[in-house]
């Protein structure tokens, strides 16, 4: 039983992930791969029979000091990388403040830290320095093991790739996006640095960003903008979610739709990958009913994986309702039409600036039976007349993870989602990972509550929690209690190698792992 959810390899994830990534149970990106779907299916150490034996196996606290909501960005991580001590496994995080940290992966010590320098300083303004435009590191890493570098984008907007193993410059400055825009996880895919810009930070405008890095003395730097305001940002902490079929997705925010001015809010958009061209795009019916409730797509990331012989996308946000797409052709031929539209499943209230809804990014994995699973992370309560699970958890008034089995509709033959199972309480859940029939996911402790300020926000937050659950039946087995000592903003787990390693607003970064 261990096996399951291991044997059967993405098909998605093998095409897109580097062979090193897949045999050595790398974390190279956020999310795992390219297409954002939390699958670490490289995992053979942690299995349901022995997590509950977790423990937390060190604490690093990292010289950063955290600004508004933010503090550190979700960890990266891969091993064999030669360093000044020799080989070692590493777990990379940025940290707003501007510095890049890098740790041993076995005991949490500091192998080197790179601090960048900015000679622009952030202008005044708009959102400027407040929590939405934080004036910092806000992408997540990403590793690239051909070339031994870590990309990351410095405050300022330029592009640095840094030496996995002494953090060395060895790519860039290449000026990749506005500064102090903010920006959203990194991923890559043949040679090219894909992010994301959202809210007009820096004067940045909202849209798709690449930069091809094959040349370090030629990069090529490409754009598609999706306004030309600061609406239609795509603000889901996956950054662009790039499929095996050579498209880039993000759901956008709030605005009003017009691609006569070039504005495609409220929407999922495809564009192609490399030269970024739009290539499709689907408008929810209830657009307008979404702009006016401010239930814009930004909230969580959309997913891409394969369904049969279909490739599907996944999303949804603050409404609490999940849609199904044709990945190859979004919304049919009237850019309207998905093939499978959800209940609602939280956000009874129908608000939009309290953590209820989806939130962080949705997470997906295939086990050895061939059935395809989706996980949702829901804030707040379920919906009262939401679809009932055949399995429950306990109470869950702040929060939960839905776990739904992807079927075929007997009638149109298109995908639809079962309920299958859905968790006890968490406290504004983020997206979860799944590993060798384990569901990690983490409570946050988050106050999301946006009325009265940033101020009221670090006020009556509780300290993260790292759960694992049963991936079929969501039993949890296991609960880190008060190991994490802060809450956490926008993150996101990485496991690798038997480890699962988080962060949290007070710099800490913390590695759980099995006893020896």
């Amino acid at each position: 039983m261990n096996s399951l959810f291991r044997t059967w390899r993405a098909i998605v994830g093998l095409a897109l992930l580097p062979a090193a990534a897949a045999l050595a149970g790398d974390w190279l990106t956020f999310a795992h791969g390219p297409q954002r779907d939390g699958w670490a299916f490289e995992e053979n150490t942690l299995a349901p029979d022995n997590v509950s034996r977790l423990g937390l196996k060190w604490k690093a606290k990292l010289n950063n000091a955290s600004y508004s909501l933010w503090a550190l960005t979700a960890p990266v991580a891969a091993g064999g990388i030669s360093t000044s001590k020799g080989p070692r496994a590493v777990v990379y995080v940025a940290g707003i403040g501007g510095a890049v940290f890098a740790l041993d992966a076995e005991t949490g010590e500091e192998l080197w830290t790179h601090q960048f320098k900015y000679v622009v300083l952030p202008g005044k303004g708009g959102y400027q320095g407040t929590f939405l435009c934080p004036n910092g590191i806000t992408a997540t890493p990403v590793i690239d093991k051909s070339s031994n570098r870590l990309y990351v984008i410095a405050g300022d907007g330029a592009l640095y790739g840094l030496d996995l193993g002494s953090g060395r410059v060895r790519y860039g400055p290449v000026q990749f996006v506005a500064p102090y825009s903010k920006n959203w996880s990194l991923n890559l895919v043949d040679g090219t640095i894909y992010t994301v810009l959202a809210q007009g930070c820096g004067n940045g405008l909202s849209g798709f960003y690449a930069v091809d890095v094959r040349d370090a003395h030629h990069p090529v730097v490409r754009q598609m903008l999706l306004s030309n305001t600061n609406t239609a940002g795509i603000w889901g902490r996956g950054g662009a979610v790039i499929g095996a079929n050579g498209r880039v997705y993000g759901g956008t925010a709030d605005g009003f739709f017009d691609p006569i001015a070039g504005d495609y809010s409220n929407t999922v958009a495809a564009v192609s990958a490399g030269e970024l061209k739009l290539v499709d795009y689907y408008l929810p019916p209830n657009w307008q009913y979404l702009r006016k409730k401010d239930f814009d797509l930004g909230s969580a990331s959309p997913v891409y994986f394969g369904w049969r012989n279909r490739n599907l996308v996944a999303h949804g946000a603050k409404e609490g309702v999940v849609t199904l797409l044709d990945a190859d052709k979004l919304g049919g031929s009237d850019h309207q039409t998905p093939l499978y539209v959800s209940p609602r499943l939280g956000n009874d209230k129908a608000v939009c600036c309290e953590g209820l809804g989806i939130w962080g990014g949705f997470s997906t994995a295939r086990d050895e039976t061939g059935q395809t699973w989706l996980y949702v992370p829901m804030g707040g309560p379920p919906a009262a007349a939401g679809p009932k699970f055949p399995l429950t958890n306990g109470p869950n008034p702040h929060g939960s993870v839905m776990a739904f089995k992807v079927v075929e509709d007997p009638r149109t033959h298109n995908p639809s989602l079962a309920p299958a199972w859905i968790s006890g309480d968490f406290n504004l859940p983020d997206g979860v990972v799944i590993a060798n029939g384990v569901v990690f996911a983490l409570s946050t402790g988050e106050n999301a509550v946006q009325r009265g300020g940033e101020a009221k926000r670090l006020e009556n937050t509780r300290p993260a929690v790292l759960k694992a659950l049963d991936a079929w039946t969501g039993k949890e087995l296991y609960n880190s209690g008060s190991a994490m000592t802060s809450w956490v903003h926008f993150t996101g787990l990485a496991v690798s190698d038997g480890k699962v390693f988080a962060v949290d607003h007070d710099s800490n970064v913390y590695c759980f792992g099995l006893p020896k």
